[in-house]
């Protein structure tokens, strides 16, 4: 595989799990005896760890120390969001022109096998961006994978946004993506943050960037639990039930 780095926001308090993870950061809290962050780096381990970025921010001190010098740290000092999470980054990727992957550290269930593959293809396809879609006719609020009438990737729309029509669509957004570096960076600014919550968010460059003529490409992937992440205590007991199954299946 040609130059790859990684980008791992974990900047999260995880409020909604405070009453079983305690001042733990989001990131560090315990997945079948091991933290989020610690299986998202054993899912990119193709990656070299000295390739990988950590974006820090609510209790950092507890992720630098359990894993020391193994990666890189970037501190987001105000949670303003994924996309400007990996604004934060732009200083150490300046002249870097590989590919970068971008995936979160509370979602633990995606496979190695499948982020390798999907990395891949991005880099012989020389695509501008790839991401990583899925169907999980559970996850009734994911992002939505709007296509055109050619079936070429026209834009990401949240759960929470999407109208009648488009709630019926069945391919899923991740959440993970691969870029060309130049080409991310040069897009990140672009970004607005005109939603509720005044963030900015990663999903929208996907979309700048087709509109601009880049080469955005998807990558599916066939195990739709893939996509789970932990926000809540449910979510901690469904997703440890899923990794448990698959070490009975291996």
């Amino acid at each position: 595989m040609d130059q790859i780095r990684a980008i791992i926001p974990a900047a999260g308090q995880g409020k909604r799990l405070r009453a079983i993870s305690g001042d733990l950061p989001k990131a560090m809290f315990c997945v079948n005896g091991k933290p989020m962050l610690e299986l998202v780096m054993e899912n990119i381990s193709f990656v070299q760890p000295q390739d990988v970025y950590v974006v820090v921010g609510y209790g950092k001190d507890k992720i630098i120390e359990h894993f020391g010098s193994t990666c890189h740290y970037v501190e987001q000092k105000q949670q303003l969001g994924t996309g400007h999470a990996v604004m934060e980054c732009a200083p150490a990727f300046e002249g870097f022109d590989g590919s970068v992957l971008i995936t979160f550290g509370d979602m633990p269930l995606f496979r190695r096998e499948e982020m390798m593959k999907m990395c891949l293809q991005h880099q012989q396809n020389d695509a501008d961006c790839t991401l990583m879609t899925a169907e999980n006719p559970a996850l009734t609020m994911w992002a939505r994978v709007v296509r055109d009438a050619d079936g070429n990737f026209e834009a990401i729309v949240e759960g929470k946004d999407c109208t009648p029509e488009q709630t019926k669509i069945r391919e899923l957004f991740s959440g993970v993506m691969v870029f060309n570096s130049k080409s991310l960076f040069s897009i990140l600014p672009q970004m607005g943050c005109n939603n509720a919550q005044h963030e900015y968010y990663v999903t929208e460059v996907p979309e700048l960037m087709r509109k601009q003529g880049m080469k955005v490409e998807t990558y599916f992937t066939p195990d739709g639990n893939d996509l789970r992440g932990i926000n809540t205590p449910e979510d901690l007991i469904a997703c440890e039930q899923i990794l448990k199954e698959r070490c009975v299946a291996v």
